[in-house]
């Protein structure tokens, strides 16, 4: 029997994913913080690709291992996704709190690692939640919600590290004193939000068959691995359309964030030394303004894209995103007037709106309701492969062809985004996904 879902005011589905904000602040962290404390303690250029390798391999290992033990989760009390976000969350505040202590780069990558299990245990299951809470006409606003607190978190992520560093002078240890307060309010974001989100919001419990079929097949030590297993045998083609869009649409967004920083310092304030420099330590505070703009867009436009995922498809939107996000990046490292950033990485900040909301619209239509944690899951592991593969390569790539020159990265990033957007307009859908988004 179908079963009909509850329809839910804007104010619940907010309430629902007040915890992403948390979820995406310590996420903003790591793109917009962690790359300048990696220079800040002697890393060279071509360093830092491999020094981010923990984000794509625990998003890769975590993510559908999560999401495949969510799926046969249950339990009254806590629920089915409830209690990975607050296993997560509490991962990533501790990592939070002592990465500011951080002496050495071995020791900052490995505080690293941690916190990014605590995210990528947190943020899984919080796709597959919008999924369980939300009937079809609903689902477009419930994943943009999470693209709105996205913006939102990460825009106070780069306006803590703006004005932090001119509130909290001087050096504390081997790092900034602004480096503390920024992590320590992330610490707090973190477990606040999903303390919210747990209080305010309860999941639907499965059906009996559904119930009936957790007890028949209990989750032991490797069911996880055969449901990931199967879920990839099974998976819809479109799910693998989509794959190649992200082939090249995350390669390019590590390559924008382990860059921009230093791609505006070469542009902007002409300089290439990054270690024990203030003017490097400019364009750092004023790279945080200007990806803290991206975000404002990003949250000012989530919830708009949703008319026009309706109107003309998901697919389209997403596209047309893309090309808007490629052509401003491609403008970013021209740029010596640090105030046309701004204009430039706007088009970045819609297609960043539309890249953490409108790719799972085009798929969910077409994933088995009590299989949405695990498939979510490998919807990251289409994420996480490309940065793998540009944590493993980038670093030759900027090396050996462009000169370990941050500019010609972000160049490149650009030109990747583009192909990107071709490749969205290949995906071939059931012809029932312009309608399923108009109830």
């Amino acid at each position: 029997m179908q079963f009909s879902k509850p329809k839910l005011s804007l104010s619940q589905i907010i309430n629902m994913n007040v915890g992403f904000f948390g979820i995406q602040y310590s996420f903003g962290l790591q793109q917009s913080a962690v790359n300048p404390i990696y220079d800040f303690l002697g890393a060279s250029p071509d360093q830092i690709p491999l020094l981010n390798l923990a984000g794509p391999m625990t998003g890769l290992l975590i993510q559908p291992i999560i999401g495949a033990m969510s799926d046969k989760t249950w339990s009254p009390r806590f629920g089915r996704r409830k209690p990975y976000f607050l296993i997560g969350a509490l991962m990533c505040s501790l990592a939070l709190l002592l990465y500011p202590f951080s002496s050495s780069l071995w020791m900052a990558a490995s505080l690293l690692w941690i916190l990014d299990v605590g995210n990528n245990t947190a943020m899984e299951p919080y796709r597959a939640f919008i999924a369980d809470k939300l009937d079809s006409s609903q689902q477009p606003t419930g994943f943009q919600a999470q693209s709105f607190f996205t913006g939102l978190g990460q825009t106070l992520v780069n306006l803590s590290i703006f004005i932090f560093p001119l509130i909290f002078l001087g050096t504390t240890g081997s790092l900034p004193t602004w480096v503390y307060a920024s992590f320590f309010l992330g610490a707090v974001c973190s477990i606040g939000s999903i303390w919210w989100s747990m209080r305010t919001t309860t999941e639907i419990p499965p059906g009996a068959e559904e119930l009936a079929e957790m007890k028949a097949s209990p989750m032991s030590i490797i069911t996880p691995f055969i449901d990931i297993i199967q879920a990839i045998r099974e998976m819809p083609k479109v799910m693998w359309q989509l794959a190649l869009v992200y082939m090249f649409q995350w390669y390019a967004l590590f390559c924008y964030w382990q860059n921009s920083s230093k791609s505006i310092a070469q542009s902007v304030w002409k300089t290439t030394i990054y270690q024990n420099n203030p003017v490097y330590n400019e364009a750092v505070s004023w790279s945080g303004l200007v990806n803290g703009w991206y975000n404002i867009v990003m949250f000012l436009v989530a919830f708009s894209l949703v008319y026009f995922a309706k109107k003309y498809s998901p697919k389209r939107v997403h596209a047309v995103c893309l090309v808007l996000a490629g052509i401003g990046i491609l403008a970013f490292p021209m740029i010596e007037n640090k105030y046309l950033l701004f204009p430039a990485i706007t088009g970045f900040g819609i297609g960043w709106a539309s890249m953490m909301g409108i790719p799972y619209l085009i798929v969910v239509g077409e994933i088995p309701k009590e299989r949405y944690g695990v498939y979510m899951g490998i919807i990251n592991m289409m994420i996480v492969i490309p940065m793998l593969i540009q944590t493993l390569t980038f670093g030759y790539i900027l090396k050996n062809f462009l000169g370990n020159d941050s500019g010609k990265a972000i160049s490149f990033a650009g030109v990747l985004l583009l192909i990107a957007a071709g490749a969205t307009l290949l995906i071939k859908t059931k012809k029932v996904e312009s309608d399923v988004y108009t109830n």
